[in-house]
């Protein structure tokens, strides 16, 4: 069920922000062709152009989740509630709302997971806003019980931190909307293009890797191109200067949803041809991934979190179950 609550959105979210903000954590399932990744945009339409209304999905106490919190002996950071880490970048993932400065304002999809689950455990939802770099210090010291901020799983972070999987993690190319580009899925394609990408992100990785292969070919590489400033990205786009941007494809999806500038022509592996998970993480060994896991389960099958990537966006990077410790990107 969901309940809604009138809250401006602070769009204005380059094409570009979402790869420096929170790139080096994508991976992906590969699409060939572009009516896969038409189906993955949705259309720019008078509701989902301007939306003005955040909707918080909720959900019922989950007994099961609570009795294997109860025997796992895990104790919360505070007694009756469960502190997640969240981030507060850009929509549709985490950011603070237009005019509003709690923590508890922080909207988009990876709080509202993490309110889910509070929920599910019979806990009270305590979100505490943390900077990327500081969440993995939070965790281990046992400031925060949990994070849901966008966070991939890899070999290395299980070495440390429990997962529970709740989303694909994708990297997306968009081109301008009126763009001849239809489709890029493999370097042939990106031969000679001009494309925007965060530097020192996975997806920078990937397209140095594919201009790899077009030299070896005895083809054109792409031609990377870098920006600091979203708006000079953004103008990049549209004025031609640059054929396509490369980038998390959640951040991006909603941006060409809300302004129907650019559209997207093929998802690829970020840690390409590597696959990896999205999901929620503690402390390796605390006992409480197992809890989590029921809880994420349960919203997937009764249509909640379908309801919540749906109204987000976000409902082709959905997965149909959760998985405890998946396998991760590898270690570099």
């Amino acid at each position: 069920m969901a309940l809604s609550k009138k809250q401006g959105i602070a769009i204005g979210v380059g094409v570009v922000a979402v790869a420096v903000v929170v790139g080096g954590i994508i991976a992906a399932v590969n699409l060939n062709g572009a009516a896969a990744a038409d189906e993955a945009t949705p259309a720019p339409t008078e509701s989902n152009t301007a939306t003005d209304e955040i909707q918080w999905f909720h959900t019922d106490v989950v007994p099961e989740a609570v009795a294997a919190l109860e025997d796992s002996g895990f104790t919360p950071v505070q007694e009756g509630k469960l502190t997640v880490a969240v981030g507060a970048f850009v929509p549709p993932l985490s950011y603070q709302p237009d005019g509003t400065s709690a923590a508890t304002d922080v909207a988009g999809t990876e709080p509202n997971i993490g309110s889910l689950i509070a929920e599910g455990l019979g806990l009270e939802y305590n979100p505490q806003v943390v900077a990327w770099a500081d969440w993995p210090l939070g965790i281990q010291s046992g400031k925060y019980d949990l994070i849901t901020s966008n966070v991939t799983v890899t070999e290395e972070r299980k070495e440390l931190y429990d997962f529970a999987s709740y989303r694909e993690d994708l990297l997306g190319f968009y081109v301008k909307s009126d763009s001849d580009i239809d489709s890029i899925s493999e370097a042939a394609d990106i031969s000679g293009l001009k494309i925007i990408v965060g530097s020192g992100t996975n997806q920078e990785q990937v397209l140095l890797r594919w201009n790899e292969e077009l030299e070896a070919a005895g083809e054109a590489p792409a031609e990377l191109v870098y920006y600091d400033d979203t708006a000079a990205a953004t103008l990049a786009i549209q004025s031609g200067r640059a054929d396509a941007t490369f980038g998390p494809n959640a951040t991006a999806a909603w941006s060409a949803r809300e302004t129907g500038d650019t559209k997207l022509v093929g998802i690829v592996p970020g840690g390409w041809p590597d696959t990896a998970q999205i999901a929620a993480g503690t402390a390796k060994g605390n006992g409480l991934i197992e809890a989590v896991n029921i809880v994420l389960n349960k919203i997937i099958e009764d249509g909640t979190y379908t309801d919540l990537l749906e109204f987000w966006g976000l409902d082709s990077e959905a997965v149909t179950s959760s998985e405890i410790n998946p396998p991760g990107l590898p270690k570099p």
